[in-house]
């Protein structure tokens, strides 16, 4: 009895872990929501649409030291965003570009 138990309850876990995205469906997805994140900055170009969000409290306190390094690290941790993205905006609100 214990024995089919344990065969059943691998069977499952078998299951469930196939259900999950693997490394490439994450990539994919990754690479997908970076190039429509990339087609809307361009759109918001064209239309000179300026995003007036908020930067977040931790990227104005490391500017506010003059360490840009870092904001844009806290950039990053708090967006998700990637190096390049980051560099920029923080650069955006520097008024560095």
């Amino acid at each position: 009895m214990e024995i089919v138990l344990t065969a059943l309850l691998v069977a499952v876990v078998a299951l469930l872990a196939a259900q999950l995205p693997g490394a490439g469906q994450q990539a994919r997805t990754a690479y997908r929501l970076a190039e429509i994140e990339r087609r809307l900055q361009l759109v918001m170009d064209h239309l000179g649409v300026v995003d007036t969000a908020p930067v977040p409290p931790e990227v104005r306190d490391h500017l506010a030291r003059g360490d840009k390094i870092k904001a844009i690290a806290a950039y990053r941790k708090a967006t998700g965003a990637d190096l390049r993205s980051a560099k920029e905006a923080v650069e955006a609100v520097t008024g560095d570009r």
